[in-house]
């Protein structure tokens, strides 16, 4: 008995402490586990495999050795493919690459070669490489085909033409809005062509006046060869003076006429950026001043990923091409669905053709097809 005794008093004790410890933070903390003796959880984040260069890719083509490979074409041969590359090198040292390796290698560079494009043929090989550089990155895509197939070379366009997008250039050939100039010696309209601003100009006040020919009032007039040129490089003598002069006057491209003094420099035969294609355009949509855009209504709108990389002048153009709806945006119609806006990309004869094709805000416009059908 006094045994037991012994025993229960240290109990009772225990018991009373641990009773009277009760919502002391103090005390309570010696009972809990040290959390740094707690075993962390870890996170396993599986990176997505990379994709390499497949064998049937031709040897003797060269390959930028500071580029990852992006895309590749599910119909790679060894004499028809398509592989698209991605570097954050600047495009000029990449043109610089191909071209110096194209002739080490005994390839016949094509007298069209541009920084944007190069041909070249070798041994029954077509090879076509298209730079088409972005504010962070260049994106290199490299078509190849034997000259003995008579399937037509893939370019940078991966997909056949849609019907739509027929229409859309047919439309705008049959108002006559490309010279022959435009559509060279074959007269084709080459819709993977990258287009120029000189180019894109011509086609922009060409197809507003002919869509608006009963209206001149929406009508943008060409500018005089007497007056001072906006432009230090498009001269009085220049052929597409009047032009690119005549959107100048009319604030439709940014110059030193607009308050732009940083605009001194049209670059006329340089490719269209995407930023340009939507700038010229979109005022000759909205026929108002644009309204002040702040990035967050892109990102809630558009949803750009590169939202950041977009100029504000950029930013409220596309705020009100979104506005526009679905099927009378520009971006829709030259892009398709896109998360990245990229604004720095160079455009193509058929996304400038797309972005032409109709001129108006939401339900108040004409397209080409309504001038035909008149």
């Amino acid at each position: 008995m006094s045994s037991f005794r012994f025993y229960l008093l240290p109990l009772i004790l225990l018991v009373t402490l641990l009773n009277g410890c009760s919502g002391n933070q103090t005390v309570e903390g010696l009972f809990i586990p040290d959390p740094e003796l707690e075993t962390p959880k870890t996170t396993v984040t599986v990176a997505p495999p990379k994709l390499t260069l497949p064998s049937e890719f031709p040897q003797t083509i060269p390959v930028y050795p500071e580029a990852e490979i992006k895309a590749i074409a599910p119909d790679l041969k060894s004499n028809q493919g398509m592989i698209t590359w991605e570097s954050s090198d600047p495009i000029n040292l990449i043109t610089s690459y191909y071209q110096q390796q194209l002739e080490l290698t005994g390839w016949s560079l094509s007298p069209e070669t541009t920084e944007n494009l190069l041909k070249a043929e070798k041994d029954n090989l077509n090879v076509e490489i298209t730079l088409n550089p972005s504010a962070t990155v260049t994106e290199i895509v490299v078509s190849y085909q034997s000259s003995t197939d008579t399937t037509p070379t893939p370019t940078v366009t991966t997909a056949p033409i849609s019907s739509i997008h027929e229409q859309y250039i047919q439309d705008l050939m049959s108002l006559g809005i490309f010279s022959k100039a435009d559509l060279g010696e074959n007269q084709e309209f080459q819709p993977d062509r990258l287009i120029t601003r000189r180019e894109y100009a011509r086609w922009l006040l060409e197809a507003n006046n002919r869509l608006h020919q009963n209206n001149p009032s929406q009508q943008i007039k060409l500018a005089s060869r007497g007056v001072a040129p906006a432009f230090e490089d498009v001269p009085q003598d220049d052929p597409d003076f009047p032009i690119i002069q005549g959107l100048a006057e009319a604030g439709i491209i940014p110059s030193p006429l607009s308050r732009d003094v940083t605009a001194r420099q049209f670059n006329p035969d340089t490719p269209l950026s995407r930023s340009d294609l939507i700038a010229w355009k979109v005022p000759l949509d909205y026929r108002k001043a644009l309204p002040i855009t702040s990035i967050d209504d892109i990102r809630e709108t558009w949803g750009f990923q590169d939202v950041t990389d977009i100029e504000p002048r950029i930013l409220q153009a596309l705020y009100v091409d979104y506005q526009a709806g679905e099927a009378k945006s520009n971006v829709r119609r030259a892009f398709g669905y896109t998360t990245l806006f990229q604004p720095d990309k160079a455009v193509t004869r058929l996304e400038a053709a797309a972005v032409l094709w109709y001129f108006g805000y939401q339900n108040q416009g004409i397209s080409a097809a309504d001038i035909q059908a008149n």
